[in-house]
C-alpha cells in the first residue's frame, strides 16, 4: 500500500513500527522451522475465527475463546455456566453470522472451563480503621485480663493496633 492512501494522523509511529518488526521477526522465525511453520495457517484461522465471533457477539465473547474448529464443528471455551447459558441462547445468531462470513460451521459446542478465567487482579485492598476504632481496640486490649485464655486475643488486637499506626 502506498502511504498517501492514509491521512497523516494514521501514519505508524516508531513504537508501532518496532512492534511490527518484532512480530515479523517472530513469524519469520516460525516459518523457518518446518514443524512450527505447519501450525501457522491453523493459528491464523483460529485468530480470524476468534475475531469474527467477537465482532458478532462483542458483549458476550470477551471472556470466551475458540478452542477448536474441526470438521465444521466449533468448540468454544466459556469461563462459567451462567455465561454458557446466556451464550447458548445466542448460538443460532452466531452460527448464521459465521455462515454469512464464510465459515462452514454446522455445530457449536460450549465447554465450560473455569480454570481459564483471566481476570486481572489489582493490588489487594488494605483496610484502614478510623482512629476512633483503633483507640477502642487499644482500650479493649488494656481492659482484657492477662491470662493464658486471653493471650491469643490480646496478641491479635495488639497486631491490629500496630498495623493501623496507633500505640498503646
Amino acid at each position: 500500500m502506498h502511504s498517501s492512501f492514509f491521512p497523516p494522523y494514521h501514519q505508524s509511529t516508531k513504537a508501532t513500527r518496532a512492534s511490527t518488526r518484532s512480530a515479523q521477526g517472530a513469524s519469520d522465525y516460525l516459518r523457518a522451522h518446518d514443524k512450527m511453520a505447519s501450525l501457522l495457517p491453523a493459528v491464523a484461522r483460529m485468530i480470524a475465527l476468534q475475531k469474527d465471533c467477537a465482532a458478532i457477539l462483542p458483549e458476550m465473547f470477551n471472556a470466551c475463546a475458540v478452542l477448536q474448529f474441526d470438521s465444521d464443528q466449533l468448540t468454544l471455551s466459556i469461563p462459567n455456566a451462567a455465561l454458557a447459558a446466556k451464550l447458548k441462547q445466542k448460538l443460532p445468531k452466531l452460527q448464521d453470522a459465521l455462515l454469512q462470513r464464510g465459515w462452514q460451521v454446522s455445530a457449536i459446542r460450549l465447554k465450560v472451563q473455569v480454570g481459564n478465567i483471566t481476570e486481572k487482579h489489582g493490588a489487594p485492598k488494605s483496610l484502614q480503621l478510623p482512629t476512633q476504632a483503633v483507640s477502642a481496640l487499644a482500650t479493649l486490649n488494656n481492659a482484657l485480663e492477662e491470662s493464658p485464655r486471653n493471650a491469643a486475643l490480646r496478641a491479635a488486637i495488639d497486631t491490629m493496633i500496630r498495623r493501623h499506626g496507633a500505640t498503646k
